[in-house]
């Protein structure tokens, strides 16, 4: 299993380290705390979390908790499905995240006509009504706002974004609007004509009043989330809270990424995956996990000096602090599958990119923060790889409790270079977990940590503080101590994911109860944040 393997680097480890003479990132240096919640999952009155008065609200909570981290899952756009993991670019962000109270209040459109969104739940995200009814209204407020750019300034320069994110906005807003007049169908239905951004410029095509409207909606709605992000972020910032991101190791076949830049991706001369990407059978499902991804050419990309690479972490720590590299296993060994294969398991391993790539995004980001997601099939080369980078790895507490004192979860195996979390974005809630597992785990549990098991979402908490991690992360549901309705995602389920909310009667009771809790439990465990800076004293303030 997995959670069992040695941690110890071996004759590889020390290989590596001569190629290097020195760990890349050695930045995690100081004990800390901090909470893991994705942005859908804020609390607001237009069917989806968004950057307005919940994400304030919730950078309050952490300040008062003494956490000095918030984690987010993935913030690009999502299509089938709706993960996070599966956007349609690896840089723009969901437009579902804008806050529509700045616009009633810029004069573009009425309460009246926020209705619509405003009858969605508030307790989960209806993917499904929330595109039909968000779309209609985007464009409408789109075309006002072009009768009467000023009404918007105080986001900034619209032509500025523009040019500056051109990079990857033209590409993606082609994308778009492309799929747009195909009725939504992936690119690689799309007549030849437009089969590449070359093609679809000479085509015509996207000089049409049709496609110009689209290009402009994505250009335009892109502006807006991405300013209305700075503003969360710069108030995070002034409360001494971090932000850390996500980046996926694949993008989806579906995606700008894809249609693009084809040649640095495993495809065949019409556009077809040869291989993808998955996992081995493993603790979320015996048949492996077919994520579906196109696999990279890391030759084509090495030869490139991993130019799309680094100009995609570029843009990521933009965003953010720190960034959570996710299936770091991918880096050294990844699973790939056959592309017409039912299920994961006739997959086999491919060598990754290796410490080459990591010593190149070093050179251009040599101040770069990175959480290696470390989870999965645990090899000494992939100990190798981590510890030659010097990035802190991961841990989950909900996998430790086997039985067996060697298990690497175990607060006492843990060292100090490491991220340690109750669950993640993957796992069941703690309350969950414990319900459902056997007799066996929870007795252990209850042993190792002297508990009678009535409360072991905090119990996990506790030892996620008081462990030798430098970095201890909890998800807002297990603070809250929820049951499995309130799980995010099951790895292996096509549908049905993604959609828990916390509700504002929710943060309420976090303020009154759960924030002082957990400043206490972070002095006690030292990880109360720096002292505030003095340049703090004039920070922004909340909408």
């Amino acid at each position: 299993m997995r959670h069992k393997k040695s941690r110890g680097a071996g004759g590889l480890a020390r290989s590596l380290w001569s190629m290097t003479q020195a760990v890349l990132f050695p930045w995690l240096k100081t004990r800390a705390c901090g909470v893991l919640l994705h942005a859908t999952s804020l609390p607001a009155e237009t069917g989806i979390g968004n950057w307005g008065r919940g994400a304030f609200a919730f950078v309050d909570f952490l300040k008062a908790s003494r956490a000095a981290h918030w984690q987010l899952c993935p913030l690009g756009p999502t299509g089938y499905g709706d993960s996070p993991y599966q956007c349609f670019s690896a840089f723009a962000m969901n437009p579902y995240f804008i806050d529509w109270e700045s616009l009633v209040q810029a004069g573009l459109l009425t309460q009246e006509e926020l209705k619509p969104l405003r009858e969605l739940p508030k307790g989960h995200v209806d993917f499904g009504a929330l595109y039909a009814r968000f779309w209609p209204l985007a464009k409408t407020v789109c075309a006002r706002w072009q009768s009467d750019p000023k009404s918007l300034s105080s986001l900034g320069d619209f032509d500025g974004f523009c040019a500056q994110e051109r990079a990857w906005l033209e590409p993606y807003a082609a994308f778009t609007a492309l799929k747009s007049l195909h009725g939504g169908a992936p690119w690689w239905q799309w007549p030849q004509n437009v089969r590449s951004p070359a093609l679809a410029k000479t085509s015509g095509v996207l000089e049409t009043p049709e496609a110009r409207a689209a290009l402009r909606l994505c250009q335009w709605l892109q502006w807006i989330v991405f300013a209305q992000f700075e503003k969360v972020k710069a108030y995070a910032a002034g409360r001494g809270v971090s932000l850390i991101g996500d980046v996926p190791i694949f993008v989806a076949r579906d995606s700008a990424d894809a249609w693009s830049r084809p040649e640095i991706f495993q495809f065949d001369a019409a556009g077809n995956p040869t291989a993808v990407a998955g996992v081995p059978p493993d603790y979320f499902s015996p048949l492996g996990q077919l994520w579906g991804n196109p696999l990279y050419r890391w030759d084509v990309l090495a030869g490139e000096h991993f130019a799309w690479w680094i100009a995609r972490m570029r843009a990521a720590f933009r965003l953010y602090d720190i960034v959570r590299l996710d299936h770091f296993r991918g880096f050294e060994a990844y699973w790939s599958v056959p592309a017409d294969a039912a299920d994961a398991r006739g997959g086999h391993w491919e060598k990754g990119p290796g410490l080459p790539f990591f010593a190149a995004l070093q050179q251009a980001m040599p101040q770069a923060k990175i959480i290696a997601e470390d989870l999965g099939v645990i090899t000494p080369a992939l100990i190798a790889l981590r510890e030659a980078t010097g990035l802190p790895g991961m841990a989950v507490l909900e996998f430790a409790f086997d039985g067996d004192a060697g298990n690497f979860y175990l607060p006492h195996n843990l060292t100090a270079n490491c991220a340690v979390y109750t669950g993640t974005h993957d796992n069941d809630t703690a309350r969950g977990w414990y319900a459902g597992a056997d007799e066996k785990t929870r007795d252990y549990f209850r042993r190792y940590l002297r508990t009678p098991g009535d409360a072991p979402e905090w119990d996990l908490v506790h030892a996620a503080y008081k462990s030798p991690c430098r970095l201890a992360v909890a998800p807002l549901q297990d603070l809250l101590g929820l049951e499995t309705s309130a799980r995010l995602n099951t790895p292996g389920r096509p549908q049905g994911n993604w959609q828990w909310r916390f509700t504002a009667e929710q943060q309420a009771h976090l303020n009154a109860y759960i924030a002082p809790n957990l400043a206490v439990l972070a002095e006690e465990s030292g990880r109360l944040p720096a002292p505030d800076d003095a340049a703090k004293k004039d920070a922004p303030t909340a909408v």
